[in-house]
């Protein structure tokens, strides 16, 4: 991971014990997701909020039941060999996200960082390499696993590899 700009550092360390707050897991949920889709309008898709702070994708996956397509905005972990992590922390509700499922029913799809858009494969990441996942991921967000705590079921974690 390079290294992260001394500003963004101070802000992660303010922000990130609000996330943590029942507050915020309550209206974040709802609101961000409208907030990230004004901002990505209004800037022709180049910018996304949360990218201000953390590394962020949106995926484009297919509906697990409907096959429709679907894009969710998500904070990514790079695990170092050029491919993503990603969380289904869902702000430590007890159910598993939507896009989880997606995965699961169909693992290839497509991610746009940056702008850029690629097919990705996700799979699941296994139980003996989740400590070291989670250790990535809160390494860039610290607490960010007590949402998994919080949310009394074990959060889905996805590595997402780039397709030529």
């Amino acid at each position: 991971m390079g290294r992260v700009p001394r500003i963004v550092e101070i802000v992660r360390a303010v922000v990130a014990p609000l996330t943590r707050t029942r507050c915020f897991r309550h209206v974040a949920p709802v609101l961000l997701p409208r907030v990230e889709r004004l901002v990505a309008a209004a800037s022709g898709g180049r910018l996304q909020l949360s990218a201000l702070l953390v590394p962020s994708l949106v995926l484009h996956s297919t509906g697990a039941r409907s096959g429709e397509l679907r894009d969710t905005e998500l904070m990514y972990t790079p695990d170092g060999e050029g491919r993503a992590i990603v969380a289904g922390t869902s702000f430590a509700r007890d159910r598993h996200p939507g896009w989880t499922y997606n995965l699961i029913a169909h693992p290839d799809a497509e991610i746009t960082v940056r702008g850029r858009r690629m097919r990705v494969r996700a799979t699941a990441i296994p139980e003996a390499e989740r400590d070291a996942a989670w250790a990535l991921i809160e390494r860039q967000w610290p607490g960010y696993r007590g949402y998994e705590r919080e949310s009394g079921r074990v959060v889905r974690l996805f590595r997402l590899r780039p397709v030529r």
